[in-house]
């Protein structure tokens, strides 16, 4: 209380020149409409101002869970597209029963490591095997590829990407359907290759590469980069291809894991084809 009084003290004169301010607002304000309407309208600006800047500092803040909420939807909605289904049709005399089968499901993940200027490249995820990631599932970002699932702990994974010199996908050209693989060099995150591309077919530069859906992990369509230069290789009847991806490595922030529900059966059957 001394401290309070000696303050007060201390500053007598501001808080007399303060208190007389306000009774001449407050008495122009009860006195004169126009100066009540001003003092209301200053009042209601600083007021909106400052909502206005609690607002943006708490919508800031709540940007993350707004970016969760936005991934789990999308992946709840790339798992109704057409092509996570696979259809059978079954002809008996003039009778079709066509029946479509979900054949891929997508998970959302968060990343929280990742690497993109080393020669072999890895991401680790916020999910594992207790939510169902299991090793030699694809991943993919909103853009487009990303890798592969190499292993799993019960909360995390590790993924593969595309930048690791011993990854290989099975990819096409988007306007001709021609397959090939893609591959990377270690120089450039953006951009990688494409090999085994023979030169009978045209390729031009800005065509859309996507994934070829051969393989057991990736469905179909999903971009993979867009063509930069495809000169033929000397000597080999193949195309040395350079694409930029279409995924930017250095801003990975949300992806999806893609599980193949047919993966399992497509593989022992090639298993035993294998064998024989």
């Amino acid at each position: 209380m001394n401290k309070l009084l000696q303050i007060l003290k201390r500053y007598d004169y501001v808080v007399v020149f303060v208190v007389l301010v306000v009774v001449s607002l407050v008495l122009m304000a009860r006195t004169s409409y126009y100066q009540s309407s001003r003092l209301v309208a200053l009042g209601n600006g600083i007021a909106g101002d400052w909502y206005r800047g609690v607002n943006s500092v708490s919508g800031y803040f709540g940007l993350k869970a707004e970016n969760d909420r936005l991934a789990a939807e999308n992946a709840a909605l790339r798992a109704q597209l057409a092509e996570s289904y696979i259809s059978y049709t079954d002809s008996v005399f003039t009778v079709n029963d066509t029946v479509y089968k979900q054949r891929y499901t997508y998970t959302e993940a968060q990343v929280m490591k990742n690497s993109w200027t080393q020669q072999n490249n890895y991401i680790m995820i916020n999910k594992g095997s207790d939510h169902g990631v299991e090793p030699d599932m694809a991943v993919i970002s909103p853009q487009g590829i990303v890798g592969i699932v190499v292993s799993t702990s019960r909360n995390f994974a590790t993924v593969m990407p595309v930048l690791h010199s011993d990854s290989r996908n099975s990819v096409k050209v988007r306007r001709t359907g021609v397959s090939g693989s893609l591959v990377w060099d270690g120089l450039n995150y953006q951009y990688a290759q494409i090999v085994d591309i023979t030169t009978a077919y045209q390729i031009n530069e800005g065509d859309t590469i996507v994934t070829s859906g051969q393989a057991n992990d990736f469905p179909e369509g999903i971009p993979v980069g867009y063509v930069q230069s495809a000169e033929p290789n000397q000597g080999t009847g193949f195309y040395k291809v350079r694409l930029r991806l279409a995924t930017d490595f250095n801003k990975l922030d949300h992806v999806y894991i893609i599980d193949n529900r047919f993966r399992e059966e497509q593989q022992q059957l090639m298993k035993g084809v294998e064998e024989q």
